[in-house]
C-alpha cells in the first residue's frame, strides 16, 4: 500500500511537470479536468468565474479521476476538484472526515448535481410486439437471455458494456460474479467510445445492455430502460449504486489561504437540467467546452453571481 501511494503521488507530480505546472501558489490554482463531460463543465464554470471575477489563474491538468486526485490534494499539488460522486470513490473514506477519513482532503460543499447510475437496455428490447426479452426486468434476469447478448469476445457469456473508465471504481466484473450473472463486463476505455457504441447498436436495433447514468444527454437521444438492481447496502458491489449527492473537494489549506475562492466553490450549485444542456452541446453538437461555458456564464449571470461571497 505504501509503494502504491508513492506511485500515485509521483504520477501526479509528473503530470503537473509535463503540463508546465508548478506546485500550488498564490493566484494560480492547479485543477484536474474531469474525465467525464459533466464534471469537466462544473469545474470550468467555476474556473471562469475565479479568473474573470476574482483575478486568479487556472492551470488545468489532464489526469484520471480517482485516487490520484486525492493523493495530489493531500500532497498539496492539486488545489481543488469538482463534482465527486460518492459511490465512485473509495478514496474519500481515507481522506475526508465526512466518511471517516483523516481530513487531509476537505469537502467544499455539494456541487448540486444528483446522480443516478444503473445498467440500461433499449426499450425496443423489452416492450412492444415481438420484443425479444419481454421478461428482462432486473440485472439477474439477464441470465435468461445470455444467448441474445453473446459476442465473439465473450464466448459462452453475455456481453455487458461496463463503466468505460477503470478509475471510476464501478466494480462491474465483481458485481456480475457476486450476483451470479453470467455476463462479461467489457470496458471500452473512454466515454466517447462508450456512447458511440451504444448509439451505433441502437441505430441497428441490436440487443445491448450498458452502464449509464443520469443526468446525461443519452437519455434524450435514446429510449432506454434501467434494469432493477439490488438496493444499495454494505454488500456493495453486490448491489446497485446509491443516489449520488455530488460534492466539490480540495486541499484543506484552501479554506484559510483563499477563503473567498473557497466560499465561491462551496456556494456553487449547478442543477441536473443546467448541466445536461451543456453536456448535450459538447458531446452531441460537438461544440467547444469553453465556448459552451462562456455562453452559460453570459446567459445565467443571476445564477452564478449569487454564488459569489459577500
Amino acid at each position: 500500500m505504501k509503494i502504491l501511494t508513492r506511485i500515485k503521488v509521483g504520477a501526479v507530480a509528473l503530470l503537473l511537470s509535463a503540463a508546465g505546472s508548478m506546485p500550488a501558489q498564490a493566484d494560480v490554482f492547479n485543477v484536474p479536468d474531469a474525465d467525464w463531460t459533466g464534471g469537466l463543465v462544473t469545474c470550468r464554470i467555476l474556473g471562469n468565474i475565479i479568473e474573470n471575477e476574482m483575478g486568479h489563474k487556472m492551470r488545468y491538468i489532464t489526469m484520471p479521476s480517482g485516487a490520484g486526485v486525492y493523493e495530489g490534494m493531500r500532497s498539496g499539488d492539486i488545489d481543488f476538484a469538482c463534482e465527486g460522486w460518492p459511490s465512485y470513490s473509495s478514496s474519500k473514506d481515507a481522506y475526508m472526515t465526512q466518511w471517516g477519513g483523516d481530513g487531509s482532503v476537505a469537502k467544499l460543499g455539494d456541487a448540486g448535481i444528483v446522480g443516478v447510475s444503473s445498467y440500461y437496455v433499449p426499450r425496443y428490447l423489452v416492450e412492444g410486439d415481438g420484443a425479444p426479452a419481454p421478461d428482462l426486468k432486473t440485472l439477474q434476469d439477464l441470465n435468461k437471455y445470455v444467448d441474445l447478448f453473446k459476442a465473439l469476445e465473450t464466448g459462452d457469456q453475455g456481453r455487458i458494456l461496463a463503466c468505460p473508465i477503470a478509475a471510476w471504481e464501478c466494480d462491474d466484473t465483481k458485481r456480475m460474479e457476486l450476483l451470479g450473472v453470467n455476463f462479461m463486463a467489457v470496458e471500452l476505455g473512454s466515454e466517447t467510445a462508450h456512447w458511440a457504441e451504444i448509439q451505433a447498436s441502437y441505430a441497428r436495433k441490436e440487443p445491448f445492455v450498458a452502464y449509464a447514468w443520469e443526468p446525461h444527454w443519452i437519455h434524450a437521444e435514446l429510449d432506454l430502460v434501467a434494469l432493477e438492481l439490488p438496493e444499495y447496502s454494505d454488500a456493495w458491489p453486490a448491489t446497485g449504486w446509491p443516489q449520488d449527492i455530488t460534492f466539490n473537494y480540495g486541499r484543506p489549506g484552501m479554506l484559510t489561504e483563499y477563503p473567498e475562492v473557497t466560499q465561491l466553490i462551496i456556494n456553487s450549485n449547478l442543477t441536473n437540467a443546467e448541466q445536461a444542456g451543456m453536456i448535450h452541446a459538447i458531446d452531441v453538437e460537438g461544440r467547444d467546452v469553453d465556448e459552451v461555458v462562456e455562453e452559460w456564464i453570459e446567459n445565467n449571470e443571476d445564477v452564478w453571481r449569487a454564488w459569489l461571497p459577500n
